[in-house]
């Protein structure tokens, strides 16, 4: 599971590459468009390469809510954490399934065999 610092220094980093600056001089309070001077092709291509980094699809209606470099990392990480946690409950489910269905074991028999 990708943690917070990971998300967010991915990004920053994906941010720091494209504007060609050093990564300490952007910060999750920077709106895209009017601290770090995207336009908004700019910004769409920036939320591209973040797709790629980390093999998910953002829709369009999604877009409008990524205007500063915090929304963008809150939003990647409610993406990104999320799915190890549905593998470990469905793991638990499939065990919990596969216990109810079993049949319980034979008891031994009580009756002591006469000689």
């Amino acid at each position: 599971m990708a943690n917070t610092t990971d998300v967010s220094g991915k990004i920053i980093q994906a941010l720091a590459d494209y504007l060609k600056r050093d990564a300490a001089s952007i910060k999750p309070t920077h709106h895209l468009r009017d601290d770090l001077g995207l336009d908004s092709m700019a910004v769409i291509e920036m939320l591209y390469r973040i797709e790629e980094v980390f093999n998910l699809q953002i829709p369009d209606q999604d877009l409008v809510g990524l205007t500063t470099v915090g929304h963008v990392i809150d939003y990647v990480e409610g993406r990104v954490a999320p799915a190890p946690a549905k593998s470990v409950a469905k793991s638990a489910a499939k065990t919990a399934a596969k216990t109810a269905t079993k049949k319980p074991a034979a008891k031994p028999s009580t009756k002591s065999k006469k000689a």
